[in-house]
Order: structure tokens, then sequence, then C-alpha cells
């Protein structure tokens, strides 16, 4: 197969990637606390032949290779929801959640009341503090959430502040490590955990997906036309090489 055909392939298979990428982007434009990924790209170089009779150096061939993704980590927009329950992270820590029997993380803070008063996500996920799952009494009233995640109740006709429990925020030395599982949830991956003195809940906030809808479209739009483009010259290659087998054919013995 000659150069031309393997480099247009080439491009071709690592736009699928990129669309993939592009289309769970899009598709989680409206999915709380979400995080975009991109394609990162390098140019793998070869030279197109080895043979000794050739005058002058062999000329490099330029091929297209998707060498992984990378993830957004940047702060969504807050979207305020007057709910007592919901919450927002301003900064870099994570959610600590127990999901099917094990600790994992999310950015999404809709929170809900289990039947038996148990903090938890809109998937039924206990809410951890740093001493275990958030429970409510059923006399609890007016819940207040402080910057550092200090959850205080007033209890029945008390007049003072009664604690329930601190939300575990949870910050890791490189979140773009962090492994997705699906479900807004994710698992440490290779990245390692780290005291977090900096973030600051808002309670009654939701924060939103980062992914930046428009620029996700103008993306996709883009990748569909090189993709076009790239179809239409690997289809001229072959008229091409067609072509020349015909004219060969007629050329008499």
């Amino acid at each position: 197969m000659q150069n031309a055909l393997l480099i247009g392939l080439s491009r071709q298979m690592t736009l699928e990637r990129q669309m993939d990428v592009i289309a769970n982007n899009v598709a989680n434009v409206n999915t709380n606390g979400f995080k975009a990924d991109h394609s990162l790209f390098e140019e793998y170089l070869r030279s197109n032949a080895h043979e000794d009779n050739f005058i002058g150096s062999d000329r490099r061939v330029s091929y297209v290779q998707d060498r992984g993704t990378y993830r957004d980590v940047g702060q969504g927009p807050m979207e305020a929801t007057s709910n007592p329950l919901d919450m927002a992270i301003s900064g870099n820590a994570f959610f600590a959640v127990q999901a099917n029997g094990a600790e994992r993380y999310t950015r999404d803070g809709k929170f809900a009341l289990s039947s038996t008063g148990q903090l938890m996500t809109s998937d039924g996920n206990l809410v951890l503090g740093t001493a275990g799952p958030i429970v409510f009494q059923p006399t609890d009233h007016d819940i207040n959430v402080a910057p550092d995640g200090t959850v205080t109740v007033l209890e029945g006709t008390a007049k003072t502040d009664t604690i329930r429990g601190k939300i575990r925020m949870v910050t890791f030395d490189d979140p773009a490590k962090l492994t997705k599982l699906g479900a807004n949830l994710y698992d440490t991956g290779s990245a390692t955990q780290q005291p977090d003195a900096k973030s600051t809940l808002q309670q009654g906030y939701i924060e939103k997906s980062n992914v930046n809808s428009v620029g996700e479209m103008s993306r996709m739009v883009e990748v569909m036309r090189s993709y076009t483009a790239i179809a239409n010259l690997l289809q001229q290659q072959s008229d091409l090489h067609k072509s020349a087998i015909e004219k060969l054919a007629d050329v008499p013995a």
C-alpha cells in the first residue's frame, strides 16, 4: 500500500477516536461535576524506502498517532439551587462516597436523604464524613453546612446547633490520574491522596459540567469535515491507481 493511503488511513483512525471523546463530552454537558476529556496527538516519522540505489536520502513520511487523552480538571460553573442538601466544592477536592462497598470520589454534590436519614448521592451512594456516613435524625431541621464541611442542625425544639458530622473532602497530587468508573465516579488510579486545606463548600449550589458545548460542537464539525476530506483524497488515489493499471494493461507486449 502506498504512503498516501497509509497516512490517510492513520489520520482517519485517530479522527474516529477523537470523535468518540468529543461525543462523550457533548453527552455530559448537563452532568453535574463532569470533567471534559481531550485527545493528544503526536507525529510519527518514518522513511518511505530503504533501497541502496536511490539518489539522495529517503524522504520522511509523517503519520498521525493519538497517544491518549487528558482530563480538564478546571472548575465548572456554579448553579444556585436553594436546596440545603446541594453542595458544590470550590477548589480541587472531591467528595468521598461509598459505592459497591468501596470508597469512590465525585464532584457531583446533588445530595438527598435516604429513608434512614443518611446523606446520599442521586445514585444512592452514601456520602462519607470524616467519621463515616452523615446521618440525620427525624426531628432535624434547618440544616447548615459550613465552608469547611461541618454539618449542623437544629434538633426538635432546641435553640442550639447540633453537629451531625463533617463532609469529607479529598484532594490528590494529580487529579488527572484518577480513573473514571462511570456514573460520575472516580477511583484513585495512580493518584495519591493529599490533605486538603484550601477547598471550601458552598451550600445550596451545584457545580455544573466544565464542558464548553460550543467549542465541542465546533470540534465535532471540524473532525467530520477532516474525515470527509481524507475519504475523498483516498478515493482519488484509488481512482488514480485504477486508471494507471488499466493503461498499463493496454500497452502491447
